[in-house]
Formats: C-alpha cells, structure tokens, sequence
C-alpha cells in the first residue's frame, strides 16, 4: 500500500514547536493508486483532514516525549522543497528578488519583489525508438507553444537536448566524442528533460507566482488555524504540469521556436513518452511526482555581528563576478559603491578606513567569504532561471525579468555556516536545503544537490549534537566572533564522520582561491 504525507499544523510554545500534525493519505477504496493523478488534481484534497472520495486519511500527531533537561525535547528539520514550515509558522524570511545593497549589489530590482523565483520544472522521460511514433497534440498545445524554444543558437540541436539529460543508455561504454551534438542515440536510450525555455514554468507576477508570499497566506486563509495547504498557488502547479507535456509533443512534432524563429526546429518522431507507475517518473501520467523547486522560501538568520538585521549569505561571499564593471558605479549610489568595494576586500581594505588608500585601490579578495561556525562546504556556479516578465509565461514574445541574468556566473568553493541553518523565533528548529539564509543571487548557486548532502549532513549531525549536549544550535554561535569552544566540538565531530567544513588552505589570512586550491 502507497501512502504519502503532509504537514498541516503546528504548535508553538515558548519559541518552541511543541507539537506537529501531519496527514498520512491513502487511496480511498475502489480509486486508482496514488501517483495516478497529477499533483496539482489532489493538493487541496490532501490539506483537508477529512476523508474524500478519492483519499483515505490518518491524522498523526508528533509530540515529543518529555524529559528534564535545559534544551529541546526534540528538533524539526526544516527540509521541504519550497519552505513549507517557514510558510506556515511565518517566521521572518525572504521570497524572490532582493533589493540593491552592497552584499547584493548586482540584484535586478531596486526594490524587492516576492513573486519573482526561479522557474520550477515538472520532468519527464522519453524513450528513442526504431520506428515513429504516432503523438496526439495535447488540447492545450496551442497555448504553450509561443513559450517553447532551443533557447540560444549553440544550444539548437535536438541531440544536445536529448542527450544533457540522459539516465539510460544501450552502449554505456561506447567511446563517444567530445561533442554532445554527435553523440549516437540508439533505440532504448532514456532521457529525463529539464530545459529552460522548455518544461521550466517560470511565473513572476503576483497574479500567478507558485510560492505564496505572508501576504497571500494571510488573504487566502492559510495562516489561520487548520488553514494551512501547502503555501502554494494549484492553478500555477496545473499549468506547469501541461507546459511540461506540451514540451513533449514541441520537442517530438513542433516547429516552431519562440527566441530563434522559423527554420530552426525540426520534427522527431522516433520518440515516446513514458507513463505508468512502472516508468522512470513513476507516476500513471508520466510527470515527476513533485516539480524540481530551484528556490523557495529563505529564512533570515538571528542578528549577528556585522549583520544587525539578520544573517544570511549574500551575493559579495561567493560571486567571482568582476565588480570593477562600469555597470556598479553607474547603478548603485556612490555611498553603496563605497561600501561594496569596502566588503570585497576584506583585509585589503583596512588601508582605505584609515586614508591610506582610496576605494579604486581596494583589491578585492578572490575567494569566498570564510565563516568560524562552518559546517559544511559546497560549490556550483550562480545559475539562473529567471522569472517572465508578463503573465502568464506562455505570453506570445515573453522575455525573461530584465537584470536577472546579471548576477549569473563563476561563484567560488563556499562554506555553509550554522548560523545560516538557525531561524529567529523558534528555538528547536534548523533549516537545511534551499531554505537556508540567502540572498537571492546566492541562492543560485546553494541550491544542488552537493549542497544539499553537506547541510543535510550538518543538520542532522547539529540535532543530535543538541540534544546531547542540552545546548540550543543558538547558543553555539551566540558569542561570536569569539571563539565558541562547544561549537568546535561539533566541526570535530563533522570532520570525523567525513562531513568535511572547509577546503584545505582556507584561512582569513589567504586571499586568494588561485593559492589555496
């Protein structure tokens, strides 16, 4: 028997959670198997506690067995894909685009915008064939079809696309060359699909944004007592879903392409999708069971030295962007200019408080900022999927959000800090995965899946270490920049199961990646 989970409530006493309420749910009698249904034609069914004609539910209550001590009785893990328990509990964070400041200098907006994420991505497999397939045009083609695109001119080759993604292959050990463009496709070669101006759905407008901001929680109930539905918008999820099948059939029988034009894209019949419980997605319809999330909700850190507001990683920790562009000082104001410049040098800018030297002499540091109250490590370019600019994103000659792109690039090998894991307001909670403390721009490089392992890692080791020690995760870094021997206890015990928390030769004193790599 199939069951899946929810969480629908929670309890918080004395900045703790106390007690956790989620819904196990089942198929109801005599209805197909769960996974048969796209996500978005049961959501809503699955946040009420009630039982439904097409799901069976038990409500399960998690409340901590008690003992004496002057710590937590248990820890939650906060690890959903899109912030679920940030959403619901409403804890200070953030949502979309950041606005202009010196650690996120490069940010597209001045002002903030909640409603612009990053695009989400429904998968799905596709399977070559000897002979051509027959494909029916989805009743929605019609619709998604001004999105759909190769993208980029060097990007337009349908191996390219095939191929980035491939999960099976007939030949596994052929020798193959070192152009993607002419690797051979053999019938029975799997793909999974995951493509920008493809199946991403790429929402940014309040009209039609998947991750709900406090502000439309609060309006469409949510946040009430037993309100809570997953913090997301089901129209966008059904959207996104056909997006992702029509992509399919562009891919297969399109010809057409929204950013290169007429000529470009040719038909490819000898593919098949693939559907049933039994195919690579698992699911009757063939769609991923939950869409790839690339950014959800972020929580603001606890004040901390250098960072009166709230903690978190910013843009200036890990780009390897060139901030001597003439874009800076004609964008930002001279005062954020001079402040950024002062940042980026890190040591090299204590002659330049003192007169010695003037903002155009600061050179700036070429590594990642180095945190005391490391617990991990992690490393992938700044990458973005922007947010469209109208609604909805299937708009006939739709553009990406303009700047978004900007702050996209090299990022250096980066650490992931414990304070960045440690959310105000409640005490008993860590936040791993993409809902860490972010920026947006930082974002795009802290959401993959080696991140992922290393704060997993970290989370859970940090948990234990807690409960063990009677010392709340706050508590480790409540005295820094000072050195914090209890929380040295922990990197030790990091570094003894192999959870490594720096790069070797990282040091404040090294300012250079190039020597320490």
């Amino acid at each position: 028997m199939v069951s899946q989970y929810c969480i629908k409530d929670m309890t918080i006493v004395d900045n703790q959670i106390t007690e956790a309420i989620a819904i196990q749910h089942i198929s109801a009698p005599g209805q197909p198997p769960l996974n048969t249904k796209p996500l978005s034609a049961i959501i809503d069914d699955a946040y009420e506690y009630e039982n439904s004609p097409q799901l069976d539910k038990t409500i399960i209550r998690f409340i901590p067995r008690q003992k004496a001590n002057q710590g937590a009785d248990w820890y939650i893990i906060e690890a959903t894909e899109t912030g679920e328990i940030i959403g619901l509990t409403n804890i200070p964070h953030q949502l979309g685009i950041d606005s202009r400041s010196p650690q996120e200098p490069t940010a597209s907006s001045i002002t903030k915008d909640p409603y612009c994420t990053q695009g989400f991505t429904y998968t799905f497999a596709m399977e070559a064939t000897k002979n051509p397939q027959i494909h029916e045009k989805p009743p929605f083609y019609e619709q998604y079809a001004p999105y759909y695109s190769y993208e980029l001119s060097r990007l337009a080759n349908f191996n390219l696309v095939y191929t980035y993604r491939r999960i099976h292959s007939m030949n596994p050990k052929e020798k193959r060359s070192a152009n993607p463009r002419e690797w051979p496709i053999y019938p029975g070669d799997i793909a999974m699909q995951n493509w920008t101006w493809g199946n991403d759905y790429r929402p940014g407008t309040s009209a039609d944004n998947l991750i709900l901001s406090p502000a439309q929680l609060f309006e469409t109930g949510q946040l009430e007592p037993g309100g809570w539905k997953g913090g997301l918008r089901t129209e966008t999820l059904r959207k996104g879903e056909e997006n992702a099948q029509g992509f399919f059939y562009w891919l297969v029988a399109g010809t057409t392409d929204s950013q290169l034009g007429e000529g470009v894209k040719q038909k490819y019949p000898n593919y098949r999708y693939l559907s049933g419980l039994n195919s690579p997605m698992g699911t009757v319809h063939g769609l991923s069971k939950y869409p790839y999330i690339r950014e959800g909700r972020r929580i603001i850190g606890r004040p901390s030295y250098g960072q009166k507001d709230g903690f978190r990683v910013s843009e200036i920790d890990i780009s390897r962007n060139n901030f001597r562009q003439n874009w800076y000082p004609e964008n930002l104001t001279p005062e954020t200019y001079r402040l950024l410049w002062l940042e980026l040098g890190g040591l090299n800018s204590l002659p330049a408080f003192s007169g010695q030297k003037t903002i155009a002499e600061i050179k700036a540091r070429s590594r990642s900022t180095i945190y005391p109250d490391t617990v991990g490590i992690g490393h992938y370019a700044i990458d973005f999927h922007p947010c469209l600019t109208l609604s909805p994103p299937e708009t006939p000659g739709n553009t990406e959000r303009e700047g978004e792109r900007r702050g996209q690039g090299q990022a250096y090998p980066f650490q992931i800090p414990l304070r960045a894991m440690i959310p105000q307001k409640i005490d008993n909670l860590l936040v791993a995965g993409k809902s860490i403390a972010t920026s947006h721009i930082a974002a795009a490089a802290y959401r993959v899946h080696s991140f992922e392992w290393s704060v997993g890692a970290a989370a859970g080791t940090t948990a234990a270490f807690s409960l063990k020690t009677e010392i709340f995760p706050y508590q480790l870094v409540d005295d820094l920049p000072y050195r914090e021997p209890i929380l040295e206890e922990l990197q030790r015990l990091l570094e003894s199961n192999n959870n490594p928390i720096l790069f070797p030769g990282m040091s404040i004193f090294n300012q250079s990646w190039e020597d320490w790599q």
